[in-house]
């Protein structure tokens, strides 16, 4: 069945489904929502989690004996299975078989981007359908964005000025990561929860010197001296990794879908213009770029982009906590990537 996201919380004081998935391309939502599910997991007595990230070389059967298999510490575990894409192929048969045969002892988190047409058609799909609880979280639209950030202030005991509330939309342009992190230094700052416009200068004068913006056009611009400055200075300031990350993904994902449309011969205003559907952004931002993302692609071949949209997925799972590894460290080494330098696995962080 599937469920809205505000029907979620209501919906886990009951008793759980076998199968839960959480499908879309907003970060902060799925990863808030998955957050949810996994208290209410542990409150139910599932007290052992299995982490399954799906990508190239995956082996299937890993999930097929996670499913058939009881677990060692506790009579119930969370098998959470991360899918970088919908392209199943074989696995689709096994992930099927698991949803029509679920251990009374588990339950499986599906996390998936969006969910497309081609999807929803599928046999694995269409039981979760019937047997689970699919939740579908859609980016916030910049039209709604003043609202999602006035209410998101007002649930952390703050009382934004309207003017405060827009101030504060127009910075993070539709970065809800940043809103996030924006919205907790609010929260320290203000004294009774009241927030001005003239709060918000204030904390935008004291915040980071670079932002992930100017990391993702020196990286972009294969500037490999002034992304590690610009990197180093992110996290001497206090920045998220996280939020790092999100930018670098964000922009991984644009230029990958921007190469395949070029490669199909697709002239370069247009392509832009679909990516810019693609992920719900005004198209005009990209065009003004558009000579420095055309150059990032042809110094930088579509496969190799695929493979640091893994390395990105990998990352992401130091910062959860499931893999071992120095997040900064990683995020040098997918950054210098980008740049044309090619350094160790975990790099330390250096200066150039």
């Amino acid at each position: 069945m599937i469920l809205k996201p505000e029907k979620l919380e209501e919906h886990l004081r009951g008793k759980l489904q076998p199968v839960y998935l959480v499908s879309g391309d907003e970060p902060l939502l799925v990863q808030e929502c998955c957050d949810q599910i996994r208290q209410a997991a542990r409150q139910q007595g599932y007290d052992e989690r299995q982490l399954l990230q799906v990508e190239q070389g995956f082996d299937w059967s890993r999930l097929q004996d996670a499913n058939n298999s009881l677990s060692l510490f506790s009579q119930q575990q969370l098998i959470e299975l991360r899918l970088d894409n919908l392209k199943l192929g074989e696995g689709g048969k096994v992930l099927e078989s698991c949803l029509q045969n679920p251990s009374p002892d588990n339950l499986l988190l599906i996390i998936a981007p969006r969910i497309d047409g081609a999807t929803k058609k599928s046999r694995w799909f269409k039981a979760v359908d019937k047997d689970g609880v699919h939740i579908a979280l859609w980016p916030v639209e910049l039209s709604r964005l003043p609202g999602w950030i006035g209410n998101r202030m007002k649930a952390a005991g703050l009382r934004p000025t309207p003017e405060a509330v827009k101030m504060l939309s127009e910075r993070v342009e539709g970065n809800l990561l940043a809103a996030s992190q924006e919205i907790e230094k609010l929260r320290l700052l203000s004294e009774n929860g009241e927030v001005s416009v003239e709060l918000i200068q204030e904390a935008i004068s004291n915040s980071a010197r670079y932002d992930v913006f100017s990391l993702v056009d020196a990286v972009v611009s294969s500037n490999a001296a002034l992304s590690v400055r610009v990197l180093n200075g992110l996290r001497s300031e206090g920045v998220e990794p996280t939020i790092v990350l999100w930018a670098l993904a964000r922009e991984l994902r644009m230029l990958s879908q921007l190469a395949r449309l070029l490669g199909q011969n697709i002239k370069l205003d247009a392509a832009l213009e679909q990516v810019a559907k693609l992920q719900k952004l005004p198209p005009f931002p990209l065009k003004k770029r558009k000579n420095q993302l055309r150059d990032a692609i042809y110094r930088t071949s579509e496969h190799t982009l695929r493979d640091l949209i893994s390395r990105a997925a990998r990352i992401d799972n130091v910062l959860k906590g499931a893999e071992p590894g120095d997040p900064w460290s990683l995020i040098l080494g997918l950054v210098m990537s980008l740049c044309g330098v090619h350094l160790p696995e975990e790099p330390h962080l250096v200066n150039f």
